[in-house]
């Protein structure tokens, strides 16, 4: 890869840990390789020095000697690979001494012909092409014309050394010196005779490269089978540190000038494939794909796609395909959306080349594991979402083929913590990540039965994925299928399944997943209003089945959905001539919705339902709605007798019965009196003397009522009916044992008095409040100072306060307050 073959110009990393070396069976010990290292380093540096002695001196044949001495060093096989490598670079740093020294002999009139000779006598052979690349590096250097020739006879004379540490360093060395001098010029045109470019042109630097290259994967692989069987795993950790040797020939390959995408197709590709899947070895194949894909531009990527992904399909059955082609695809998928505009050329048919290869990679290991095929889907799926946002279709075509697999090989259920489960999760994560729509994901067919392999947990999962989704991009479902649809895909949340487990949930779990379902079905919008109401109908019909706990959180939604849709229907009376008999029909939905909730054993929420179904009947004057309103109003007091017992919850409940009834205008006298009766004599059987007052006196506001907007009916003035609430309600405060209690419910007694008296109930006098101001305050006096009564105290100040206010500022329009004694 790019980043890791960047020592081309420098040096091998020094990442090479502490290995073994690769001769016969001759290795040292890992003890003995410093001790080792220092007796070569001793002796290079002894005769590196008198290299450098005899060269100053003008002696070259003793100076080239001594560096044949040095160079010996390099021939041990007692090394391993980092060792190995300091000695390697300590003798090519002395080389340079000598290759300086050459090139300037050689600009003052030597012959380096003769010396290139001389070199190759050299008695060992390692020494002997050490020497002879030096030498012919700077033959070439002095005289261009041979450049050709010499390389072509420098990387044929590399084979001598066939040991595999030994020569994969040879080679280098070969190509770090040659790395400056390798020609870069375009071929000759047609017609034209090799004998015109003497000094070479970019194909004979292709087949220099390659076939170098070529030789060096040969030692690499070979190295497996050096040294004993138990040694394996090591030398594959030997070999993954080396890697880096043979990958600097792709590296300088993308180097060069002039190799293009047509040079790049016809020549430098096929070679290098033709060597990675000719070697049968894993290690290298997996390596060199890899490589292949870093250090060569996007472009060449772009148009050799076909072959490169068949070679994949030819690959050893051990190698990781499934990196390989994922690494391709999001390297041209990030190149799609680089900012200078490049893209994909529209000729690049780029999904359909990489969905048909995946195929036959495929079809071409039916034992890679199923984890890795879908795992390439998934890339797929990236893929075509990034380089064809608006092909739907393409996604879609994966999922299918996804399904067309676990369908072939019979799988029913995919455990979510498997590694198959987990890689199919990410597959189905992915479209709703890169399009944040959840009406994409709907128009995608095979998604639904592609979550449907999942177990439970797996779909509870993505079904929560889904619906955050779509809550915090806040997607709107607009029609009756989709929410059909959605519903369906999210069913492990809406209903119980046949293999979720036994254990109950926790309740917090489920309130909160359940919460953010409610929320969900806010977004169930429609601008049409028919349609809206039968997106509600098909949300009721999948709700209902969720069982008591659930749709506990999710009818409620509905409900008040519906009764926003009634509303909807009234504003739109002018162009709806059936408008009211749909709304009719909204609230008979309504009443039969919340009736599920009385069904499931709930009582104070179907009882707030009632009451705010009663407050929109109210405000709809369409025909029969008192009828209606009547039966809401009903069904909330039939809640409160049969269902609330608790005395806290029954005041609860009878307060927001009568502040309800006191709100709605709609009632004639007919049904308006058996209702506040019903709430008279509900208010007098509270169990408790404080309850029972507070609740006889609300009731006073129910015989005191606003004229309605909607139907203009009369409003009720039972000034006698008030008066006797308020008396009975002072009664029953006096029956009260508490005083601190009593002192506080005549208080709420006095505030109820002035209201009414300012709304002008004759029936109210000034006498009766300065009754109730002196006995309050009498009582008060009496009463030891505590947190409780100081609180009275301050509610007793406030109102004193208004009645204050109204004696000294009078309204024009209001009553007088003559005669009040503060």
């Amino acid at each position: 890869m790019v980043a890791s073959v960047e020592w081309v110009s420098q040096r091998l990393p020094p990442y090479i840990t502490d290995k073994r070396q690769y001769p016969e069976d001759m290795v040292s010990p890992m003890d003995d390789q410093d001790k080792l290292l220092d007796e070569a380093m001793v002796a290079v540096k002894g005769q590196a020095f008198q290299m450098k002695r005899c060269l100053d001196k003008g002696r070259l044949m003793d100076g080239l000697k001594h560096a044949s001495n040095m160079l010996g060093e390099l021939r041990t096989s007692l090394l391993s690979p980092k060792t190995y490598y300091e000695l390697y670079m300590c003798i090519c740093d002395e080389l340079r001494h000598l290759e300086m020294y050459l090139i300037d002999e050689f600009q003052k009139g030597q012959r380096v012909a003769d010396l290139y000779e001389l070199v190759q006598y050299a008695g060992n052979i390692v020494p002997r092409l050490y020497l002879l690349i030096t030498v012919g590096l700077v033959y070439i250097k002095t005289n261009e014309s041979c450049k050709r020739d010499i390389l072509r006879d420098l990387v044929e004379m590399c084979r001598g050394v066939q040991h595999p540490l030994r020569g994969l360093f040879l080679r280098n060395y070969l190509l770090q010196c040659s790395r400056n001098i390798l020609p870069d010029v375009d071929d000759p045109s047609t017609g034209a005779h090799t004998e015109d470019h003497p000094t070479g042109t970019i194909s004979d630097s292709v087949d220099f490269i390659l076939m170098n290259f070529a030789e060096m994967n040969k030692l690499w692989v070979r190295m497996q089978h050096q040294g004993h069987s138990r040694d394996r795993e090591k030398r594959e950790r030997e070999r993954q540190e080396l890697r880096i040797l043979v990958g600097t020939n792709l590296v300088r390959l993308s180097q060069l000038e002039f190799v293009d995408v047509h040079r790049y197709k016809k020549m430098v590709l096929p070679g290098i494939l033709e060597q990675a899947v000719s070697c049968r070895d894993p290690l290298s194949q997996e390596y060199l794909m890899e490589c292949i894909i870093q250090v060569f531009p996007d472009e060449f990527h772009l148009q050799s796609l076909s072959a490169f992904l068949k070679a994949c399909a030819e690959l050893h059955a051990e190698v990781n395909v499934k990196n390989i082609i994922i690494s391709l695809i999001d390297r041209l998928a990030n190149f799609a959306h680089r900012e200078d505009g490049s893209g994909i050329p529209d000729e690049i048919k780029l999904f359909e080349i990489f969905s048909e290869q995946v195929s036959q990679v495929i079809k071409s290991r039916p034992d890679m594991p199923l984890e890795d095929t879908v795992s390439l889907q998934v890339s797929l799926v990236n893929l075509a979402q990034k380089c064809y946002p608006d092909e739907i279709s393409y996604v879609d075509t994966v999922l299918a083929n996804t399904l067309s697999i676990f369908t072939k090989l019979n799988v029913d259920k995919i455990h979510s913590g498997s590694a198959i489960g987990r890689e199919l999760g990410r597959l189905l994560r992915v479209p709703a990540d890169n399009y944040n729509n959840l009406l994409t994901v709907l128009r995608l067919p095979h998604y639904t039965p592609l979550l449907a392999l999942l177990d439970y947990s797996g779909r509870k999962v993505l079904a929560t994925y889904l619906v955050v989704n779509a809550v915090d991009n806040l997607t709107c479902i607009p029609n009756q299928e989709q929410v059909e649809s959605v519903l369906s895909m999210v069913s492990s949340m809406t209903c119980d399944q046949s293999d979720q487990p036994l254990v109950e949930p926790d309740p917090e779990d489920l309130a909160e997943e359940q919460g953010l379902l409610a929320r969900f079905l806010h977004l169930f919008k429609s601008d049409n209003s028919d349609q809206q109401y039968l997106m509600l109908t098909t949300a009721r019909k999948h709700l209902g089945a969720g069982g008591p706990k659930r749709i506990l959180h999710t009818l409620p939604p509905l409900v008040f959905q519906a009764y926003q849709l009634a509303f909807k229907y009234y504003s739109e009376r002018e162009q709806d001539d059936k408008w009211s008999k749909k709304v009719h029909k909204i609230f008979q939905f309504c009443h039969h919705t919340i009736t599920a909730l009385v069904k499931a054993e709930y009582a104070e929420l179907p009882l707030r339902l009632f009451l705010q179904g009663a407050l929109a009947v109210d405000r709809i004057p369409f025909e029969n709605h008192e009828t209606v309103a009547y039966e809401f109003m009903s069904q909330a007091f039939s809640l409160y007798e049969d269902e609330i017992s608790d005395s806290k919850a029954q005041l609860a409940a009878m307060t927001l019965i009568m502040a309800t009834f006191q709100q709605t205008t709609c009632f004639g006298e007919e049904n308006h009196e058996p209702l506040r009766t019903q709430c008279a004599l509900a208010a007098s059987k509270l169990l408790k003397k404080p309850d029972q007052a507070r609740g006889v006196t609300t009731c006073s506001h129910l015989f005191w009522s606003a004229r309605s907007q909607a139907t203009n009916k009369e409003e009720l003035r039972d000034e006698k009916r008030v008066l006797e609430c308020l008396k009975k309600g002072v009664r029953i405060a006096n029956q009260c044992m508490d005083p601190s209690t009593q002192i506080q419910l005549f208080v709420e007694l006095l505030n109820h008095y002035v209201y009414f008296y300012e709304k002008g109930n004759s029936q109210v006098t000034v006498a009766m409040i300065n009754q109730l101001v002196s006995k309050v305050k009498e009582d008060l006096a009496n009463l030891e100072t505590t947190e409780e009564v100081d609180q009275i105290s301050r509610h007793l100040q406030n109102t004193l306060a208004h009645l204050t206010s109204r004696l000294q500022h009078p309204t024009p329009d209001g009553p007088s307050f003559q005669g009040l004694q503060l």
